[in-house]
Formats: structure tokens, sequence, C-alpha cells
């Protein structure tokens, strides 16, 4: 199918006007709502986000590696990829990127934090993957349109809390959905069948659970390097192929 760069990339540029929106409104709000309101607001988003995380990380139960269940495999993944990350400095890398921004465009307060929290929380995800995919694989834009909705309304608290950071994460945003919209045919080929891929299942599941770290971020219960983690999304289908490769099959549990 001969698609054009638009039918390709149409959900992610109506995902960033929603986020720049959100934004707007969510600073057209900061000062007139008390500081008491726009908290509540936060610790909503942060309750959600939690329970998303934790459905999310369910993906990865059905999952079977020959006698290994699939959380076992997800725990070294998470573990070896959260080393990875630290080595490679990831965490302290998206900090520094936000830090730039804040300079160059004179942002105040929480500038990085909310740059770097946006971008973990509306890129990581099945949605944003999926979507992308079959967004430049056929066109169809109806994952990523939802998603641009959630991510509207969500980005409208987190301003409220972290300021105009959180509209640099469209930068974020254009980079990993649109180069995965652009790359879909090729990526879409070892994903044959999204719902029963144990490979995908297991990197919803670990992905879920960085969702739900960021959800514990928001709610400052805890301060989970989120960011250090993102190598574990790479590693845990890894993991599933090189055990077939070694002729250990994996398998998804009905």
């Amino acid at each position: 199918m001969d698609l054009s760069f638009w039918a390709r990339t149409s959900g992610t540029w109506i995902n960033l006007l929603t986020v720049l929106t959100g934004t707007g409104l969510g600073l057209w709000l900061r000062g007139r709502l008390p500081q008491a309101m726009q908290q509540v607001i936060t610790q909503g988003v942060g309750l959600m986000v939690v329970f998303i995380g934790f459905t999310l990380a369910g993906r990865m139960l059905p999952v079977q590696v020959a006698a290994v269940d699939g959380v076992i495999v997800a725990l070294f993944a998470l573990v070896s990829g959260g080393l990875l990350g630290e080595w490679l400095g990831i965490e302290a890398r998206l900090v520094q990127v936000g830090d730039q921004l804040k300079q160059h465009f004179r942002g105040k307060g929480r500038f990085t934090e909310g740059f770097v929290t946006a971008s973990l929380l509306f890129c990581v995800g099945p949605m944003a993957l999926i979507g992308s995919l079959s967004n430049g694989l056929e066109g169809d834009d109806t994952l990523l349109v939802l998603k641009a909705s959630m991510d509207g309304l969500v980005s409208i608290a987190l301003t409220g809390s972290y300021g105009i950071g959180v509209g640099f994460s469209t930068l974020t945003i254009l980079v990993y959905q649109g180069v995965v919209s652009i790359l879909a045919g090729a990526l879409a080929q070892g994903i044959p069948d999204p719902a029963q891929s144990p490979p995908l299942l297991m990197t919803t599941g670990v992905g879920g659970l960085m969702v739900l770290g960021t959800g514990l971020n928001l709610l400052e219960i805890t301060k989970i390097r989120v960011a250090s983690f993102l190598p574990a999304l790479a590693i845990a289908p890894l993991l599933l192929w090189l055990a077939k490769w070694l002729g250990f099959s994996a398998s998804v549990l009905i």
C-alpha cells in the first residue's frame, strides 16, 4: 500500500496538537486555581497512571518461555536494562536535554522535571508503539487519536504542576512516534499477530512497569529513575528471540 507522508504520520501530528493545546490550557488554569486544587488534579492523574501501569504490566502474565514464567524474564530484562541504562546515563542525558531546553527558552521552575515526566509517560506504552505501527503501515490513526486525546487531558494536569516543560515533550513524541510510523513496514514484519505475540506482550508488560513507576513519581511516593529502565523495552523481546534461537519456545497461555 503506497501511503503519503501525512497518511503514515497523521496520528503523530494530531498527538502533538493535543499535547500543545493541553499545555496551553494548563498554563491558563495554573494561575487561576489554588495550589491545593492543582495538587489534587496531579494526584488524580497519578492514581490513574498507576492503574494503567498495573493493567499493562499484567499483559506479561500469560507469557511463558519453556518452563519459565514471563515475570521472571521481565525481572531479568528490567534489572539488566536498568543497569545498562545507568551505565549509558540515559536518565542524566534526558535531564540534560531538559536543562538545555530550559536554558535556551528561559524556562522556570520544574521545567526539566515536566519535560522528562511527560516524555516518558507519553511514549512508554503499547498505544504509542502499536498505534504508530498501524498508522505507518495501514494509514489507520484511530489508536493514536485515542492516545492523543488522553495525552491532551493529562498534559493539562501535568502543566499545572510542572509548567511549560510538559509542552516540550512533543519533541520526544515527534521523534519516537514519527520514526516508528515511517519504519512501520519493516517493524511490523516481526509482529504478525500483536494480540498473541509473546515479544510484544513482554514489551508491553515491562513498559507497564515503567508507567507504574511514572505514576509513583507523580504521587511523590518515591523517585524512580524510570528513564534508566528504557533499555529493558528492547532486552525483553531479545530474550525471547534468544530463547527461540536456543530451541526454547515462547508461548501465550490462554
